[in-house]
């Protein structure tokens, strides 16, 4: 068993984190373009010639799946080389328009086209430009979080958009001066979401998308493909199969890369399904076929020796030979015990060094910061690697990671020094503090207390975007059963603004960050953080360093290990609280239940209030796991052994480092 699995895996998601683990570059969605002449942008179809395929638009990455007779979209595209430009005619049939006429009308609170485009296309990976339109709204937004420089230049003097309406039928006419972008056979970064909201919803609308997976602009890994093409250029299906070489690897890797051996600049990428088939349209040539992504599970790929070829002419269909993947030998640096607990100032260092800089490369982890503690100090502290992928700038001491769900014990402390001083009774419901509208029509949400909250025993999803509806329900009686929420949290956080008075980052810094001297730790975008953050990655392709207006007490605080130390070591040396409100903490307010294959003898997961801990046989732990999905992390403490360590990573593998590294240290090799 590992220490952690459970919450890494199951509980560590922010509201924008896709619940893909490996999104890929490009998102399987594959258009072609074909020239047009005289296109006009006014929203109208009638310059448009016939006989261009008609894409549908018809993924619901968030919200209700919309019915056919309330909601269908479809795309065309052409290309013009004379205007450098990319054209498109999105066409809407929508029974119900909605346009808010409202001072705080917003993309989201109205019908809504948001145009996702990546011109570069990168191999290495580039940057989103999002431009969103309504009859009344034309934005995009602020740009700063961008690290790549041509998406920041992407802006709306590249982009014209015209709508119309007639009947139920909206038509958005789109313009893409590509500049030297635009090239044959050169793929374009491109999805569309559209927003639909009708009249009498009550709360958010559906979201659908040309390709699947939400938060678009976080990254180009989610974007599809734009092929523009010559006329007559046809395009073939290639279908083929994928399969290990390890037939006792179960696990199917889930996309292929296709690139042309003639013009590498044309390459795209297919899904791969569970039986490892693929099926994808390409134009005629010679294509390499290799994996796409470099790890599957835990299971290094060797991708210079996974390959296969394939030749595509005519238009008819072309079996691909089988891409055989080859895998390369694990690593083998942890030994029977764990090096921390004899750790020696003057040699341990380089073998720490060198475990992280292995395992970092094996599971492709772009940066790391790390910190060991031991005899109840801060005994070392280092970091590797790059914040950034693709400039390769190194993280540095005073680089910044998200903390993801980690900020939840943070938050929980507060609220147990406010409970200490009977600001807030933890057992009292929540609903007598400040009422939660959306969830009143369940009477059960009367139960909830912060007590609840904390212990993860409200009934709420993790997130009510998980929900097909997008709306918050309760899954079970609160206080029966476990259910790991960030809507709790949320919600608590709501509470403790309301009975303080007090706005949340005050809170912090009176009942956390002062109190436990917790340094360069930050919970909502500022200019130094904006400067210092790193970017997350999912595949060794950056993310989009997004950071919150305000913060999110189960995921928002961005911080480094060596800062943390402060946080652990507070918790682990009982500071800033009353020994009895330390066991009110650390008392067992929730048993996490554990699949069978995860049973192991002398290993049992609780949660306390807001603090995860586990019952081992090198005697207890507690901390917490982070997973925003491109940045994971962990924290981990064994009070007994008066050691422990802090782990950040920008990357979507992560969490492969910190179970690794937990042997590595503390329990050494298990079975």
């Amino acid at each position: 068993m590992v220490f952690f699995a459970i919450p890494i895996l199951a509980f560590v998601q922010n509201a924008f984190a896709t619940t893909n683990e490996n999104p890929p570059l490009s998102n399987g969605a594959v258009a072609y373009a074909y020239p047009v002449k005289g296109i006009t942008i006014d929203g109208k179809p009638e310059e448009w010639p016939s006989g261009l395929t008609q894409y549908p638009i018809r993924v619901t990455p968030y919200g209700e799946n919309p019915k056919p007779d309330d909601f269908e979209a479809s795309f065309q595209v052409g290309y013009s080389l004379d205007e450098k430009s990319l054209y498109l005619l999105v066409r809407v049939k929508d029974d119900d328009h909605f346009i808010d006429s409202s001072d705080t009308k917003s993309w989201n609170t109205q019908d809504t086209y948001n145009l996702y485009v990546d011109p570069r296309h990168s191999f290495k990976g580039s940057g989103v430009s999002l431009f969103q339109f309504a009859q009344n709204l034309k934005d995009s937004p602020d740009d700063k979080s961008s690290w790549d420089p041509s998406s920041k230049e992407f802006t709306w003097e590249n982009v014209e958009i015209q709508m119309s309406r007639k009947n139920n039928t909206t038509i958005y006419e789109v313009q893409l001066r590509l500049g030297d972008h635009l090239k044959i056979g050169k793929p374009i970064g491109v999805d569309h979401v559209l927003m639909d909201k009708d009249s009498d919803d009550e709360n958010a609308g559906t979201f659908v998308s040309w390709g699947p997976e939400g938060g678009k602009s976080q990254s180009a890994v989610r974007l599809g493909d734009i092929i523009p093409l010559e006329v007559d250029k046809g395009v073939s299906s290639l279908k083929g199969l994928v399969k290990w070489k390890d037939t006792s690897i179960n696990e199917m890797t889930d996309r292929v890369r296709l690139i042309s051996t003639k013009s590498p600049e044309l390459w795209t990428v297919a899904e791969v399904d569970s039986t490892g088939k693929y099926n994808v349209e390409l134009p005629e040539g010679n294509y390499e076929i290799k994996p796409f992504w470099h790890l599957r599970n835990k299971h290094r790929i060797d991708i210079e020796d996974s390959s296969a070829e394939a030749t595509i002419a005519g238009n008819r269909y072309i079996e691909a030979p089988e891409l055989v993947l080859k895998t390369r030998d694990p690593l083998n640096l942890i030994a029977s015990k764990g090096i921390l607990l004899d750790f020696d100032p003057k040699s341990s260092h380089s073998v720490v060094d060198d475990f992280i800089t292995s395992y970092q490369e094996y599971y492709g982890i772009p940066g790391v910061s790390l910190a060991l503690i031991k005899d109840g100090k801060l005994i070392y502290h280092k970091t590797y690697g790059v914040k950034n992928a693709y400039t390769g700038e190194a993280v540095k001491n005073e680089t910044l990671f998200e903390a993801a769900s980690i900020t939840k014990p943070v938050f929980a402390f507060a609220v147990c020094r406010l409970m200490e001083r009977n600001i807030i009774d933890i057992d009292r419901p929540l609903y007598t503090y400040l009422p939660f509208e959306e969830i009143a029509h369940d009477e059960r949400y009367k139960l909830i207390t912060a007590r609840h909250v904390l212990s993860h025993q409200t009934g709420f999803p993790n997130w009510a975007s998980n929900n097909e509806d997008g709306k918050i329900d309760i899954k079970f009686t609160p206080g029966t059963d476990y259910g790991y929420s960030g809507e709790g949290f949320e919600y608590l956080k709501r509470v403790v603004r309301e009975i303080t008075g007090k706005d949340t980052q005050t809170v912090l810094e009176e009942e956390v960050l002062g109190p436990l001297n917790l340094q360069n730790t930050y919970f909502s975008e500022n200019e130094y953080l904006s400067q210092v953050v790193s970017n997350g990655h999912f595949g060794n392709y950056p993310t989009r360093a997004t950071l919150p207006k305000e913060p999110g007490m189960a995921w928002s605080m961005h911080t480094e290990a060596r800062s943390f130390t402060s946080f652990a070591l507070g918790l682990l040396n009982k500071k800033g609280m009353k020994p009895e409100t330390y066991e009110e903490m650390f008392k067992i307010q929730t048993t996490i239940p554990q699949e069978d294959e995860d049973i192991r003898e002398g290993w049992e997961d609780y949660f306390g209030l807001g603090i995860f801990m586990q019952k081992t046989p090198f005697g207890p732990a507690f901390g917490h796991g982070g997973n925003n999905g491109d940045f994971k992390c962990q924290f981990v403490v064994y009070p007994e052994l008066n050691a422990g360590f802090i782990v950040f990573t920008n990357s979507n593998t992560g969490d492969f480092l910190h179970d690794d590294l937990n042997e590595f240290l503390i329990t050494g090799k298990l079975d």
